[in-house]
């Protein structure tokens, strides 16, 4: 029997792309299933692994550190989420206007985005460097508002403060992008007939402009929330003593008394929790 011209370039289509689906399957699908199975385990370094059900999950859900760890990723995300919004949106109106020079401070605006994450940790460690950071200088010697040096990074209570500050000047340089490119497709001829009618530069901002970029923030956030509620490697470098989520499954697995079980399970949740942003985002914002 004859193949038809449509069977053809459909198993051709399979055999292309069967190459990329093996490399998903190998290197994201498998490690999730393995970590899923590993979250049913007392997973022994030496030996076989003792199934225990679902004793992992219950553990973990009575464990105060797990829920203290959920606080601190809760207060790192609504402080990293709005900060980098609000400021990006405010650089991208600033830049929306006309000054001297205005291409270069673009420029300069993409540097700390652009900038490999180790060395800007290492500047920023050193700016509150207790002994000789800038910042305790500038505090203590210059200003004289403080008589005692502090480490900010090395203090639990303040460590997450500079960790939040640290996201929002990396990152804030993203979100200034998608929101000055949807700014610079807004018709002038809407705020020229506000401006008619009398509508101040507030009014035109909440009645015309906040409209128009709603659909940005919008992605912005739920982009922003995915990407910081699994963010590890500018946290722990910067302040291994915030422990969020992704930190404290760290911890679980590979420091102490190591129970990789019980951070399999922490992974399956916040898999889960992603998985819903993901799909929440698939349909509200891309509307698949």
């Amino acid at each position: 029997m004859d193949i038809s011209v449509e069977q053809r370039e459909s198993r051709l289509g399979w055999k292309l792309i069967a190459p990329s689906i093996g490399v998903i399957g190998l290197l994201i699908i498998y490690p999730i299933l393995y970590n899923v199975y590993l979250s049913f385990f007392d997973v022994k370094l030496t030996g076989a692994n003792l199934f225990v059900g679902f004793a992992n999950y219950e553990r973990l859900l009575k464990d105060t550190a797990y829920y203290s760890s959920l606080f601190t990723t809760v207060l790192y995300l609504f402080g990293t989420v709005l900060g980098t919004t609000v400021v990006g949106l405010f650089v991208a109106l600033l830049m929306n206007l006309h000054f001297p020079f205005r291409n270069v401070a673009r420029t300069v605006i993409l540097l700390p985005y652009f900038a490999p994450v180790i060395s800007v940790v290492f500047g920023w460690q050193f700016i509150f460097d207790p002994v000789n950071g800038i910042y305790n200088h500038v505090v203590v010697e210059m200003l004289h508002l403080s008589g005692t040096r502090h480490n900010l990074i090395g203090d639990p209570k303040t460590a997450l403060l500079v960790v939040i500050l640290f996201d929002i000047w990396k990152h804030f340089p993203i979100s200034y992008l998608l929101i000055i490119s949807k700014l610079q497709s807004i018709n002038r001829d809407q705020y020229e007939a506000a401006a008619m009618d009398g509508c101040g530069p507030i009014g035109r901002f909440f009645h015309i402009t906040l409209p128009e970029i709603s659909f940005v923030l919008g992605t912005l956030v739920i982009l922003r929330l995915m990407w910081n509620w699994n963010k590890f490697d500018e946290v722990f470098l910067l302040a291994p003593n915030v422990e969020t989520l992704p930190i404290f499954t760290y911890y679980t697995a590979f420091t102490g008394i190591i129970d990789q079980g019980m951070a399999a399970s922490i992974s399956v949740i916040n898999f889960l929790i992603l998985s819903g942003l993901i799909i929440f985002y698939v349909k509200k914002i891309l509307k698949w």
